[in-house]
């Protein structure tokens, strides 16, 4: 199982703060898992943003190790047990 926190935009696109993932749900690649969520989700924030386009702006920590969109391909979900999804955020 594999749990999904949303921060600022990328909870306001999913429209949950979290949600968890059986097995059979978070196989393969961050980045596959991150394009199917993004195919599934589209209602879009008040601010235009669909959930697939905060992701393309968002970093991860992935069991505590930050990854960008562009490294997703590379993080084999298979003993993960926690994705943060972290829009950028504004002030310090």
């Amino acid at each position: 199982m594999v749990e999904i926190h949303y921060f600022a935009a990328a909870r306001a696109a999913r429209g949950v703060a979290e949600e968890r993932l059986g097995d059979a749900q978070a196989t393969g690649t961050l980045a596959a898992l991150l394009d199917t969520l993004g195919a599934r989700h589209t209602d879009e924030t008040a601010g235009g943003m669909t959930l697939a386009r905060v992701f393309d702006r968002c970093s991860f920590l992935v069991d505590g190790r930050t990854v960008t969109r562009a490294d997703a391909a590379t993080v084999d979900l298979g003993t993960v047990t926690r994705v943060d999804v972290l829009p950028p955020f504004a002030g310090g």
